[in-house]
């Protein structure tokens, strides 16, 4: 938690019974490895629909990422982004190889990347967040996590967290029950009803503007917007309760503290 006399954020306990995590970017540090894998994804596509050798307009971490895939399903994400650049391909299908110039061909791409990715890099977690999770819980509050990637299961298993959550709600699942991607609350509304909990007394915990805006749609208790690369302010824009830069500034008060 936060150092003694340092700067915190309260979050009333007594409003709360469960807290929904976003995995990337809030529990593990993974949403570097798929900005990357993304990055190169699009580069190549990119680069090979340039007519000349200067009208190559790369794909940009720090905006494109943020604004068009980041929270979003894999498949949404692709779409988005072409959009964005003028660019449409056929949707195709799932058994896409990673060459085939179809949405369904470039995400395959990507998670092939991502693969390769988390094997050469490893998973490595927040340890701030997890010791607000710990916290969390020896207060009795359920934790959930959440995740539009279908590797998520994994993820979390190989960073050694998987055993902290109450429950999960990830690509796989959403899949399985048909649930659009964020910005629709869909999952995070199925991670709530998991965790046996109403939506107003949740908090969600998200990095990106696509889950801040689930949070809000979904009509959850808070939405804790955690700001690690963002300029400031820019997830209470987004309609965040509360913006922090770290987990560790966020403390729980019972209203009489």
């Amino acid at each position: 938690m936060a150092d003694a006399g340092a700067a915190t954020t309260p979050l009333d306990s007594r409003k709360l019974d469960a807290v929904l995590f976003d995995m990337d970017g809030v529990v593990t540090r993974t949403a570097s490895i798929h900005a990357a894998a993304w990055k190169q994804t699009f580069d190549t596509l990119l680069k090979s629909r340039s007519a000349a050798a200067n009208s190559f307009l790369p794909f940009d971490i720090e905006v494109d990422y943020r604004r068009y895939v980041d929270g979003k399903p894999r498949l949404d994400g692709v779409v988005s982004f072409l959009a964005s650049r003028g660019i449409t391909l056929p949707h195709g299908e799932p058994d896409d190889g990673p060459a085939d110039e179809t949405v369904w061909g470039l995400g395959n791409r990507k998670d092939r990347l991502l693969q390769r990715l988390l094997r050469s890099r490893g998973v490595e977690v927040f340890e701030t967040t997890v010791e607000f999770i710990t916290y969390l819980k020896k207060a009795g509050l359920r934790i959930g996590v959440f995740s539009a990637s279908r590797n998520a299961e994994q993820v979390l298993a190989a960073a050694k967290v998987l055993s902290l959550f109450d429950a999960k709600v990830d690509g796989v699942d959403a899949d399985h029950l048909g649930l659009p991607g964020k910005p629709h609350p869909a999952t995070l509304l199925e991670l709530a009803r998991r965790l046996g909990a109403e939506p107003g007394r949740c908090a969600v915990v998200e990095d990106s503007i696509a889950g801040v805006h689930a949070g809000r749609a979904g009509g959850f208790g808070v939405v804790i917007g955690v700001n690690r690369s963002s300029s400031q302010g820019a997830m209470l824009e987004a309609g965040a309760g509360v913006e922090v830069m770290d987990l560790g500034e966020v403390r729980l008060v019972s209203g009489t503290d």
